[in-house]
């Protein structure tokens, strides 16, 4: 009988907390710089998350290593739901398929809450290049293989990847100049360190509005309204062309199933804000809210293409 009361109270007191959550603030981990593509939609939301829930929810960036520091943190993190990691497609799908050990299983050792935004992709020059679309970096490719630099967040990074898609894709060889992270990328494209770069639009939107770079296509399939005049890759050229990448949240394995469903909830109550999407949309996002269940589905997906691409295109870790 004491044994049964026992078990009883084990397994009564994670649904007691689950039910009280969040009863303090949360830290989310962004294994990114600040200002990154990931770390400014992660703003965006969990400040109306954090309003809605009655508990701050605080940004803790934690860069290096293209994200394997921050994750590892997130997985070794207790599994209550007040450690989050929000992370992007290159730390789940990409990292993984890069290092034969990166310190992480992203489908054990993670909760997926929800797929939040994709954050949209564009080709950025620096001003004085006189490269100005796609086909302008084709032909300059072409003409000088192996000459043009262009410029990422790191080998096996997003930028990387996109770019190595672009290169594939149009029959091209280029050198491949890694940063420390996507925002030190883009201001190397800003000042002239390299011409080009393959860039999520939250990362570059403020440089290229304010005339510091120029955007020159758009790695979509239909033109963006919030860029006016920004003809898409496929237009310039390279039919067909398209990248994106993802804002996601996930929590520790173990994490109360109850609480997961509270926090993506709260994902989608947020998105459900018209602020809240029309800042998305400003910064070059489009907002998801997908659930648990089809966040971890596109996550084995994207992690079996991603294999692909970066075998196929000779991306290695170094």
């Amino acid at each position: 009988m004491i044994r049964r009361l026992l078990a009883f109270v084990a397994c009564a007191l994670p649904l007691a907390a689950a039910a009280q959550y969040p009863s303090k603030p949360i830290r989310m981990i962004v294994p990114l710089a600040a200002a990154s593509a990931v770390d400014n939609a992660a703003r965006i939301v969990t400040q109306k998350m954090a309003a809605n829930m009655g508990q701050p929810i605080v940004i803790e960036n934690v860069p290096g290593a293209a994200g394997l520091i921050g994750t590892k943190q997130v997985a070794a993190a207790a599994p209550d739901g007040y450690t989050l990691g929000g992370f992007n497609d290159s730390i789940m799908t990409m990292l993984p398929n890069l290092h034969a050990n990166p310190g992480f299983d992203i489908l054990k050792d993670f909760e997926p809450v929800s797929l939040v935004a994709t954050i949209e992709w564009g080709l950025v020059a620096n001003n004085a290049s006189h490269i100005r679309s796609a086909a302008d970096l084709v032909a300059a490719a072409k003409a000088r293989p192996g000459e043009v630099n262009y410029g990422s967040g790191g080998n096996g990074s997003p930028q990387h990847v996109a770019m190595a898609l672009f290169a594939s894709q149009a029959g091209i060889s280029m050198t491949h100049v890694p940063y420390k992270g996507a925002t030190q990328a883009a201001l190397g494209v800003a000042s002239g360190d390299v011409p080009v770069a393959m860039q999520g639009l939250a990362t570059v939107a403020g440089l290229a509005r304010g005339g510091k770079l120029r955007l020159i296509g758009l790695a979509a399939t239909t033109p963006n309204p919030q860029f006016p005049g920004v003809p898409t890759i496929s237009e310039s050229g390279l039919a067909h062309f398209e990248f994106n990448s993802w804002f996601t949240i996930m929590a520790p394995a173990g994490t109360p199933k109850e609480v997961i469903s509270r926090l993506h909830a709260e994902v989608v109550k947020a998105l459900a804000d018209p602020d809240v999407r029309a800042k998305l949309v400003d910064q070059g996002l489009t907002a998801r809210g997908t659930t648990p269940a089809e966040l971890g589905a596109a996550t084995r997906e994207q992690l079996a293409r991603y294999g692909k691409l970066m075998k196929d295109a000779g991306i290695k870790a170094e």
